[in-house]
């Protein structure tokens, strides 16, 4: 079933636009991914946009802040991981070296979450679910399905993250290109890619993917909506993927399965 109705502790379990084009970035992903929007207000001239799939949520997106602009904060799509407790994650992400950018705060009675860095300066939220438990269905084209981390130092950002969420960084790649594959329980759920693979330009940050039937077509209607696309359609064993930035310069990844076409 493609409905999901609680995330385990360690899973991806929301994925966030933060934009500066909140009705453009609805129209794009919208017509990307066929995701249905509803809004939600957020106080004075403010919304929150949450991005639907059979009537479950997807994703969702708001308007960068101004305290965010001013800190110059870019378009981003910010990855959530499901906790226990928010408070005891943020704990234990300053004493593993990383940073503690926004101390644990409720989101009305939805949850409890917190924003961390770690220590190689990527960025992610822990959420601790309440009433909202993130996303509510997978395995369908325009969900979440992994997550890259671009960073220069590999192994010290596996080790905190194991050492925070509990994941396995599997260190061990047959193929001998590098790439650590992290694992969640018994679940395959993102990867870390050698450093060698990243633009050293570009500060650390994780790559959200969304499943898509089609990788070439999907790429195509992007452009024609004015992405641009950093990684072209490119084939690898597991199938076939696409890194892009939407008009507003969010970068998020596309992937297609082996097999789906």
């Amino acid at each position: 079933m493609p409905n999901i109705e609680k995330h385990p502790p360690g899973a991806f379990c929301w994925i966030e636009l933060a934009t500066t084009d909140q009705n453009a970035a609805k129209s794009f992903y919208g017509s990307l991914f066929g995701w249905s929007v509803k809004d939600f207000p957020m106080g004075p001239d403010a919304f929150y946009s949450m991005f639907q799939l059979e009537g479950r949520d997807a994703a969702a997106a708001y308007t960068l802040r101004a305290e965010q602009r001013a800190q110059s904060v870019p378009p981003n799509w910010m990855l959530y991981v499901a906790v226990q407790s928010a408070d005891d994650a943020a704990r234990r992400a300053a004493q593993l070296g990383g940073k503690v950018l926004a101390a644990a705060f409720d989101v009305y009675d939805m949850g409890r979450m917190a924003v961390l860095q770690d220590p190689t300066g990527a960025t992610l939220s822990v959420w601790e679910s309440k009433k909202g438990i993130g996303t509510g269905i997978t395995r369908v084209d325009g969900t979440l399905c992994w997550a890259d981390l671009s960073t220069p130092d590999q192994v010290r950002a596996g080790e905190f993250y194991s050492g925070l969420f509990g994941w396995t960084i599997m260190t061990e790649d047959e193929g001998g290109h590098g790439y650590f594959h992290i694992k969640n329980g018994e679940e395959f759920i993102g990867g870390i890619p050698p450093a060698t693979h990243r633009d050293p330009n570009t500060p650390p940050h994780w790559v959200a993917y969304f499943l898509v039937s089609d990788c070439n077509a999907t790429a195509a209607k992007a452009k024609e909506l004015g992405a641009r696309l950093y990684v072209p359609p490119t084939t690898f064993e597991e199938g076939r993927f696409a890194v892009l930035a939407d008009p507003q310069g969010a970068v998020f990844a596309i992937f297609q399965a082996s097999g789906r076409s």
